[in-house]
């Protein structure tokens, strides 16, 4: 975070934003190995939503992180710079 914060001071006045985004658990092939590894009787929802730690309650999947992402780099957010956004079902407000 002290990167972001540092990089967007002096890239800013170059009107170059700069963010970090930091992904929690996303549906990726490497999740859903372990999935089936550990719990196959169970469907993908019954195993996303079993990650009690999670307060969404589920495993989020690309799309989602992907509008996020969408959003920082797009003229919607011309004013967003040094911040970190984490996409990660509100896991980093539990730990």
């Amino acid at each position: 975070m002290a990167l972001t914060k540092a990089m967007s001071k002096d890239l800013g006045p170059d009107n170059i934003r700069v963010n970090t985004v930091c992904i929690g658990l996303i549906r990726s092939e490497q999740i859903e190995k372990k999935w089936k590894n550990e719990n196959p009787e169970l469907t993908w929802e019954e195993y996303s939503s079993k990650q009690h730690q999670i307060p969404l309650g589920r495993i989020g999947n690309t799309d989602e992180a992907a509008k996020v992402i969408t959003f920082l780099v797009s003229d919607a957010a011309s004013y967003v710079t040094g911040t970190s956004v984490n996409i990660d079902g509100g896991m980093a407000g539990v730990l």
